[in-house]
């Protein structure tokens, strides 16, 4: 609610917070009503409309210094047809302006658009968030994430300064617990991911690698794995109740794990020493989708441990693109 030249204005997200999503705004002369609606609401809604933004809403009023009027809302950017989101919602900016009766407009006649016309805004621009990430500092960035509340000592940037240490236990990924997991939100269609592991697995069943994780039902994960007494690299698509699972041999020694992201589709690649990256397999992305796999806060990338019977001690460093196709590689640790 906002109280704007003596009348109180009430603001209301509508129609679910999917592809039916609006905001619906009316004022009354009383904080307790009646409340008179706007006669042209929903005053934001990008539904039914041919657009690469959906499911605006949640919205917000704020007037800065210079006097201009904004919105900041919640919506989604689907990949492909039919529509499938895998970025999870993210936040909009948009212009407002107000109607000689006082009743607000957001962005362009109540939508939101890739390119909008608005008052020139005084910069402030934020430092460049790096695109790697070396662990050298001694905490974690903002953008890392845990899944759940971390099991105590399941993870230190102390132990060796430069490096982070995961302890895998005997959580999961498929267990809706918390498993030794850091990892961070998926927020491009187009990037690389990629890790150098140092871990030689002890016993058949324990893992430590990489996984894009939506739920504990729908993950792909790229993992280093011990099978009959030999390192093997596994890439595993969980989607639901199907589980596929390709097994790859492995030297000892560091192995770079990759995942190239488009649009559409994820695609898997491991590299030791001096050889050419090799290909592995690949995964849609609209597996792991909200439209598949439910959930609306997107898929994560993170590196992950898993013990089933014990501890296992792991020495991670991550380098994420996050923008655009690279060649660079990143210089990751697990031991």
């Amino acid at each position: 609610m906002y109280k704007l030249n003596g009348l109180y204005y009430l603001m209301i997200a509508e129609g679910g917070t999917e592809y039916g999503h609006m905001e619906t705004i009316a004022r009354s002369t009383e904080p307790y009503g009646p409340f008179d609606p706007c006669p042209h609401n929903p005053i934001l809604s990008n539904r039914s409309m041919k657009s690469s933004i959906h499911a605006t809403g949640h919205a917000d009023l704020v007037q800065i210094q210079d006097g201009s009027w904004w919105a900041v809302s919640l919506g989604i950017r689907p990949a492909g047809y039919p529509m499938r989101h895998h970025l999870g919602r993210e936040t909009f900016l948009a212009p407002v302006t107000w109607t000689d009766t006082g009743w607000p407009v957001i962005g362009v006649d109540g939508h939101i658009e890739q390119e909008m016309t608005g008052p020139l805004l005084t910069e402030h621009p934020w430092s460049p968030q790096a695109i790697r990430d070396d662990f050298d500092e001694p905490s974690l960035g903002m953008n890392w994430i845990f899944l759940r509340n971390p099991v105590p000592g399941s993870w230190t940037l102390t132990e060796n300064p430069g490096q982070l240490i995961l302890r895998g236990h005997s959580v999961s990924l498929d267990d809706g617990q918390n498993p030794a997991f850091v990892g961070r939100r998926l927020s491009h269609f187009l990037c690389n991911m990629a890790t150098e592991l140092r871990y030689e697995p002890n016993a058949s069943g324990e893992e430590a690698g990489l996984t894009l994780f939506m739920n504990d039902k729908y993950h792909y994960d790229l993992v280093v794995t011990r099978i009959d007494g030999q390192k093997k690299i596994i890439l595993r698509r969980t989607v639901g109740s199907l589980r596929t699972e390709q097994v790859f041999d492995c030297d000892t020694g560091p192995v770079v794990l990759q995942i190239k992201a488009d649009r559409n589709h994820f695609t898997f690649l491991y590299q030791q020493g001096s050889s050419d990256a090799i290909e592995v397999g690949s995964g849609e992305t609209h597996l792991l989708s909200t439209e598949v796999a439910s959930g609306f806060t997107g898929v994560m990338i993170a590196m992950y441990a898993y013990a089933p019977s014990g501890s296992v001690r792991l020495q991670v460093t991550i380098g994420l693109t996050m923008n655009l196709w690279t060649n660079n590689r990143f210089n990751s640790y697990i031991q």
